[in-house]
């Protein structure tokens, strides 16, 4: 995997149909010219397709912000890994915190999602963790984020370049306006490279993982998480919903 840094919009249940194809026009036309990092932006279900219209011929990626493990079949509601390759999706994100807080997905859930991912073999699966506010206070953290590692990547195999990105949330810090100290960040980071490595080996971490950061992220404090020893990017919501907050948080994170 290359060294590129990667940006990630999830605009999650906040914007209207008009409002998300309004802020992907804003996009498309701010980020023209960009590069040194891959950006791309995860809308709700029912806006990809045009979403997808708006950015072809552009750099910036299509994403998802949830996928079921099953391919086909009796299950209303879902969504399925090869259905968002066929809709254009290039990125899925699997487990975010909101989902495991308000819809009870769990982490047996989440390895069966992303192994569905990488079978299908076309999507690449940001794969989420993170510790709450308990869990933080009693120093639980380091055992919380090398369990959800465990549950939900054990077994599972990587076939050639392909690409998993592991996003850290830690659950107290997001929607609070307030990010973590980056210094925190960094340790966090170190936790899940040495976890992976265990699991899978430095050369297929190096390879194939990226580890990237999301939780309160702005244009405001990006700047000092810029530079930090194995962070490869950032998973951004509420500053993402502005195309020029956006902008500036990607920008920040080439220099």
């Amino acid at each position: 995997m290359n060294n590129e840094k990667i940006i990630i919009a999830n605009w999650k249940m906040k914007l209207s149909l008009a409002e998300t194809l309004a802020l992907a026009e804003n996009i498309k036309t701010k980020f023209q010219g960009f590069s040194g990092a891959t950006v791309g932006v995860c809308p709700n279900y029912i806006s990809i397709l045009e979403v997808k219209e708006i950015l072809k011929g552009t750099d910036i990626k299509l994403g998802a912000q949830d996928v079921f493990w099953e391919g086909a079949g009796a299950y209303t509601g879902e969504i399925s890994a090869d259905m968002l390759v066929e809709a254009g999706c290039e990125y899925v994100i699997i487990g975010h915190s909101e989902r495991r807080k308000f819809l009870m997905v769990n982490y047996e859930m989440i390895h069966r999602e992303t192994k569905a991912v990488l079978n299908n073999g076309n999507l690449v699966p940001i794969v989420c963790i993170g510790e709450n506010w308990d869990e933080r206070k009693t120093d639980r953290r380091d055992f919380v984020l090398f369990d959800q590692l465990q549950q939900a990547l054990s077994g599972l195999d990587l076939v050639g370049n392909q690409q998993v990105v592991i996003a850290y949330e830690p659950i107290w810090a997001i929607g609070s306006g307030t990010a973590i100290e980056p210094s925190e960040a960094e340790y966090a980071h170190k936790i899940i490279k040495l976890t992976l490595n265990d699991m899978f080996g430095m050369k297929i971490v190096n390879n194939n993982f990226k580890i990237i950061y999301g939780g309160s992220i702005s244009s405001k404090n990006v700047k000092g998480f810029v530079g930090l020893e194995n962070l490869d990017g950032m998973l951004v919501g509420g500053a993402s919903l502005e195309a020029d907050e956006f902008y500036k948080v990607a920008k920040a994170l080439v220099k």
